[in-house]
C-alpha cells in the first residue's frame, strides 16, 4: 500500500529546501552585487576614447588628443591612491590638451585645501594646455563658500592648470570656453562668450542642465560636462533612480541638444559615496577631428 501522507511529506520538504536554496542564491546575489558595487566599481576606471568632431579645427590640431577628467571629489572618502593612479593613467596617454570640468574636491574643512595641494602636484598636463572649470562642490558646504573656490581656483592654478571662470583660452586656433558652475553663485556668462561665431569652439560646463539654459547665443558645438557620475548607481536597461539634474536625458555619454549643440557628459572619477553599480568611472580621451561643414 502506498503512504499517500509520506509522500505529500517528502514532496513539502523538497519544496520548502527549493524555497531555501533560492533564498540563499537571492541573498548571495545581493551580498556579491553589493561587494561589487561598493568595493569594486567605483574604482575600476575606463578610459572611454572616441571622437570630437569640431568645425572649423585648425589643421594643427587635427589628430591630437583632448583628455578629460570630471569630479575627482579629492577628500575625506576618495582614496589619494586612486586619484594618484588615475594621474599616472591619464599621464601615459601622454594627451595634447587636458580639461577638467568641475568637482575637483568634496570640501568638509580646511585641512582638505592642504591635501588637494598634495595631490594636485602631480596632475597630468597637455603637451598644449591644460584647463580647467569649477563644479558646485568647489564652493564648499551648500555652495555658499566662495572662498573655498578661490582656494581651489589658487592650489590649481599654482600647479600649472588654467582655470577658466566664464572666460576663455584660445590654444592653437581652438577656443576653450570654461563656464562657472551652474548652482554657483556667479553663473551669468557675458553674452560675447557665446555669441555665433564661425572660429573653432569648445566649451567646458560642469553641470549639463545649463544646456538648456537661455545663454547659448547662437552658440554651435560640442559642450563638456560632468556632475551627474553617470547616475552612480544604475539598473541595466533602466535609468538611474537619483540623477542630480533636471533633464532626466542628461546621464552620460554624447546627447544631442537645440541649436545644432551636442553634450558630452563624463561619467566621472570620484564620488561623494562609495558606491557604483553600472556607471563605473571614466576619463575621456578625445580624438580631436574636423567635421563636415
Amino acid at each position: 500500500m502506498i503512504d499517500h501522507r509520506s509522500s505529500i511529506i517528502d514532496h513539502r520538504l523538497t519544496r520548502r529546501q527549493w524555497l531555501l536554496r533560492a533564498a540563499g542564491i537571492t541573498v548571495g546575489t545581493g551580498l556579491a552585487s553589493l561587494g561589487y558595487a561598493v568595493g569594486w566599481e567605483p574604482e575600476w576606471l575606463e578610459v572611454v576614447t572616441r571622437d570630437l568632431p569640431i568645425r572649423g579645427l585648425p589643421a594643427s590640431l587635427e589628430g591630437k588628443t583632448l583628455v578629460q577628467l570630471s569630479d575627482l571629489h579629492m577628500g575625506p572618502r576618495v582614496d589619494d591612491s586612486y586619484i594618484a593612479d588615475t594621474f599616472a593613467t591619464v599621464a601615459a596617454l601622454r594627451p595634447d590638451i587636458v580639461v577638467m570640468t568641475g568637482d575637483w574636491i568634496s570640501y568638509r574643512r580646511r585641512t582638505q585645501l592642504e591635501s588637494f595641494d598634495r595631490l594636485i602636484a602631480s596632475f597630468p598636463h597637455g603637451q598644449l594646455a591644460t584647463i580647467g572649470i569649477l563644479g558646485n562642490h568647489d564652493y564648499g558646504t551648500n555652495r555658499r563658500m566662495p572662498a573655498v573656490a578661490e582656494a581651489t581656483t589658487t592650489r590649481a592654478e599654482a600647479h600649472g592648470v588654467r582655470m577658466l571662470r566664464n572666460e576663455a583660452a584660445v590654444v592653437e586656433g581652438l577656443t576653450i570656453i570654461g563656464l562657472e558652475d551652474l548652482w554657483g553663485p556667479y553663473f551669468t556668462p557675458p553674452p560675447a562668450l557665446l555669441a555665433a561665431s564661425d572660429a573653432p569652439r569648445l566649451v567646458l560646463c560642469h553641470n549639463p542642465d545649463a544646456a538648456d539654459h537661455p545663454i547659448w547665443s547662437g552658440y554651435q558645438g560640442w559642450i563638456l560636462a560632468g556632475h551627474t557620475h553617470g547616475g552612480q548607481c544604475k539598473p541595466p536597461f533602466l535609468p538611474p533612480p537619483i540623477l542630480p539634474v533636471e533633464n532626466p536625458r542628461y546621464t552620460s555619454g554624447e546627447i544631442a541638444v537645440r541649436g545644432e549643440r551636442r553634450l558630452y557628459i563624463s561619467r566621472g572619477v570620484g564620488y561623494l559615496i562609495r558606491a557604483r553599480f553600472n556607471a563605473r568611472p571614466e576619463v575621456t580621451e578625445f580624438k580631436l577631428t574636423r567635421a563636415p561643414v
